[in-house]
């Protein structure tokens, strides 16, 4: 992954190079990340999967700009995540949807282009890098919430949706505005397994055929290998990379999939690398 390249300079389109983390607010400091290093080329989708406390959702939070590593550096096509967010490079898709619940499931997607639209009035055009042709699927939003399968609640309020529902609204915001880079922090974690399988498979749908680069935090190992084109495993105590696991089975990737000996394969290579990881953080023999 790391010798893949997204621009004319070379270099990694989503870049993380020895970046570490340190909360010191508690009773005693806290290493989140200890030179962690990632490498995203454009395009590609790449899932971070470790046990709670390792730092997946700390890493993304300094991707998107939300925090700044304490050493090393973080950059996204050679910006800074703050200036890549100011250019409406990056897009964020949490845990929980922050859907408006007075906007009908159609307004929420179209809200975002609205107040990006006023705002870049007020402070004027803001240059921002060569990027990809526009495509058709994010500029219909109708169109994109059919294939995230919400064609039949486009004037429902959020509180009249299902979890899964208003998860995929979420993503069919992100994916409207057509940023560059998607990150995303266990969307589906809140779904039951038949309404996360469907989840999944409607986005990689979607991904397929907008090519957006992803950085998608996971908890599943299952849901990592499905999506991914590279699967970063981590460990806790500190928050590190302890390996990663190039998937290699084709794309697109369908339900029949999910029985397959290859995806099993795919499996066993992340849960050796988590094993792995846990028995050396806990000083014990595999």
């Amino acid at each position: 992954m790391a010798g893949e390249s997204a621009g004319a300079d070379g270099q990694a389109f989503v870049s993380v190079r020895d970046a570490c983390k340190v909360y010191d607010d508690g009773p005693r400091p806290v290493t989140a990340l200890h030179h962690v290093d990632l490498q995203v080329p454009r395009g590609r989708f790449v899932s971070v999967i470790g046990p709670s406390g390792c730092g997946k959702s700390t890493l993304l939070r300094l991707v998107a700009g939300l925090e700044r590593p304490d050493s090393g550096e973080v950059r996204i096509c050679g910006q800074t995540p703050a200036r890549a967010t100011e250019r409406k490079m990056v897009g964020f898709v949490p845990q929980t949807p922050a859907l408006l619940p007075w906007l009908d499931v159609l307004g929420n997607v179209r809200v975002l282009e609205k107040v990006n639209r006023a705002a870049s009035r007020r402070r004027g055009p803001v240059p921002a890098p060569a990027a990809p042709e526009r495509c058709d699927l994010a500029g219909d939003p109708e169109a994109l919430l059919r294939r995230l399968g919400l064609g039949d609640v486009l004037h429902r309020r959020p509180g009249q949706l299902s979890g899964g529902m208003q998860q995929r609204t979420a993503i069919a915001r992100a994916f409207a505005l057509q940023p560059q880079v998607l990150l995303m922090d266990e969307p589906f974690s809140a779904l039951d397994e038949f309404t996360r399988e469907a989840a999944q498979l409607q986005l990689l749908d979607v991904w397929q055929e907008m090519r957006t680069t992803v950085v998608f935090v996971t908890h599943s190992i299952t849901e990592a290998v499905l999506l991914s084109d590279t699967v970063v495993v981590m460990a806790a105590g500190p928050g590190r990379v302890a390996g990663t696991v190039e998937v290699s089975l084709p794309r697109p990737r369908r339900s029949g999939l999910l029985d397959s000996g290859d995806l099993h394969e795919h499996e066993h290579r992340v849960r050796e690398l988590l094993s792995d990881a846990w028995h050396a953080d806990a000083g014990v023999a595999p």
